[in-house]
């Protein structure tokens, strides 16, 4: 069955639950993306900035492709955020987070879906009026009233939000703008394979040549990141936040040369991984990794471990075994928890990094042996030096090149990043499909302290490949089954942000709607205080909300508000008639 061509947006405010406002540490969360308040002033100063320097077409592209790389973030997130609810009810995400985000205010006008299996034979036409477009005000502002519309990146962002949801090529056009001096902005769109050939091409379907120096240089720094990104790769090393991006620069340099590098960082923040970067992006990438554990073995087999054991009576050895320096002659040593190593162990690897040679316990033959040396240790090596537990000149010999590894704490930013490579390795290992997270699991991602730090997300990760039904998105409660999530502020229907912790407003003007939450006309009055709404704006909720009840039917929700369809609808058109006076 098509969807409606008559529709009507659902409630929006499982979308507001996910915008999150961090007073303490100054961050604005939705879903786990980290979000940015910015003064529209600002970005007309800028966009005025990229048409003087590129010129009117030129910088239309730039801006239109910068929209739609924010379409395909928010297309991504509603694919999990409304997964049992109809196609219009999960598409209008995209355009309730545009106004929630301030770019617009949206009216469907026509919203006509019909799936099948082949994707050429798939249909879908949409028509939004906008409103308050920031972008057509900036730009009347800046040149006056054009002759052709004017809000590039909000074209964008609808195009890429529908290509993102609808995983298939879908093209906006803008029909009409406030910058030509019409009376509200409208868009229509199409799959790419539905408009005419003729007009498929325009900057608004894709990615368009701007000046040559600009391709010159994109194509550079390009080459660049896929460099980057290849180690990476090679390494199994993920992030981008600025702590992580230093420890990895000092990584990068030490690489191609042969100085012993020591890891410091807390327990389970991934130091093996640094250490196997290390080497994959050395000249001894194709020679041998060996790792030991230095914690994990009896101090009276370290020694054979490390430097390997003659054969004879001394030692009670029937055969000569190799130690780990032995095998990994002509490639890297990784010694894991080196604070654990005995004295007389520590003794014997000074002579292998001062000298470059070994003797195997119970032999008399010096052997030499080209090892690069990494070690990593949680504990601190100088008060380990003034307990007598470590040795002063092997510090010194190992402290040539430090690098401290962030802890995960230090690197939220990363947690989506680390979160979504993780989930791809456990869905292959456990052959098994899981779809993403849901936003409030992403949420509690982002705000858990991370004690146990990488070792702790992986783990938790698994657990939700392992429980999540496929198909399904992993949820908060799977994640952290007694969840304690920091408080934080979030968007009320009032459009005021709202205090997790006060019980009386709960923070969201849904509570109005909650069974059993009204008790009195005075607690409704009261509510109605609290949250700075009047009597239409308790009006609007409850249509709103019957609306969404009945799944965007509007003689369901009619009935259920004790009225007539045509009563209804009288009262959501004189609603939308106040808002855009």
């Amino acid at each position: 069955m098509p969807e409606s061509n008559t529709p009507v947006f659902p409630s929006d405010r499982d979308l507001r639950r996910l915008l999150r406002f961090s007073r303490m540490d100054g961050r604005i969360w939705l879903a786990g993306q980290r979000m940015l308040l910015m003064h529209v002033n600002t970005l007309r100063a800028m966009r005025k900035e990229i048409i003087q320097s590129f010129g009117l077409e030129q910088a239309r592209t730039l801006l239109t492709r910068a929209g739609y790389s924010a379409g395909e973030q928010d297309g991504l997130l509603a694919r999990q955020v409304r997964p049992d609810q109809s196609v219009f009810e999960a598409f209008a995400i995209g355009p309730q987070l545009h106004m929630l985000e301030g770019a617009v205010q949206v009216e469907p006008l026509v919203f006509d879906y019909q799936p099948h299996a082949d994707p050429v034979r798939r249909h879908f036409h949409a028509v939004f009026n906008w409103s308050y477009s920031w972008e057509a005000e900036a730009h009347m502002q800046e040149y006056g009233q054009q002759d052709d519309p004017a809000c590039w990146m909000q074209l964008g962002y609808a195009s890429g939000y529908s290509t993102a949801f609808f995983q298939q090529p879908v093209l906006f056009k803008e029909v009409r703008c406030t910058a030509c001096g019409h009376a509200h902005c409208q868009i229509e769109g199409r799959f790419l394979h539905e408009w005419p050939a003729a007009q498929r091409d325009e900057p608004d379907a894709g990615p368009v040549s701007v000046q040559e120096t600009v391709t010159a240089l994109r194509q550079e720094v390009e080459a660049l990141r896929g460099q980057l990104d290849q180690n990476r790769h090679r390494s199994q090393l993920v992030g981008q936040s600025p702590a992580f991006e230093r420890a990895f620069m000092l990584l990068q340099r030490a690489a191609p040369t042969q100085v012993t590098v020591l890891l410091t960082g807390p327990t389970g923040v991934g130091k093996e991984q640094f250490a196997r970067a290390l080497h994959a992006m050395s000249d001894r990438a194709e020679q041998p990794f060996v790792a030991i554990n230095c914690a994990a073995l009896p101090a009276d087999l370290i020694e054979s471990e490390l430097f390997g054991v003659e054969k004879g009576a001394y030692t009670g050895a029937v055969q000569t075994r190799l130690g780990r320096f032995e095998r990994a002659d002509g490639g890297t040593l990784f010694l894991d928890e080196l604070g654990e190593l005995p004295l007389a162990a520590q003794a014997k690897l000074l002579r292998v990094l001062q000298q470059g040679e070994i003797e195997k316990l119970g032999g008399t033959e010096v052997r030499k042996v080209n090892v690069r040396v990494v070690a990593a240790t949680n504990v601190d090596l100088e008060k380990a030096v003034e307990a007598g537990t470590f040795r002063r000149d092997l510090l010194y010999r190992l402290n040539i090149y430090p690098i401290q590894i962030p802890s995960l704490c230090e690197r939220l930013d990363d947690i989506p990043l680390l979160a979504r490579h993780m989930l791809e390795q456990y869905c292959t290992l456990h052959g098994k499909r899981v779809a993403g997270f849901t936003g409030p699991a992403m949420a509690a991602l982002c705000n858990h302290d991370w004690p146990g730090n990488v070792r702790e997300l992986s783990n938790l990760i698994e657990r939700g490949v392992i429980l999540t039904p496929p198909e399904q998105p992993i949820d908060a409660g799977t994640l952290f089954p007694s969840l304690d999530m920091p408080l934080t502020d979030h968007l009320a229907a009032s459009g005021q942000l709202a205090s997790a912790d006060d019980e009386t407003s709960e923070g969201d003007a849904a509570t109005l709607s909650q069974p059993g939450s009204l008790q009195s006309a005075s607690g409704v009055y009261y509510l109605l205080q609290k949250q700075g709404l009047g009597l239409d704006d308790l009006e609007s909720l409850l249509l709103q909300e019957a609306l969404a009840q009945a799944g965007g039917n509007m003689a369901a929700a009619a009935r259920a508000l004790k009225m007539t369809r045509p009563q209804l609808s009288y009262r959501l058109s004189r609603i939308r008639g106040k808002g855009e006076e």
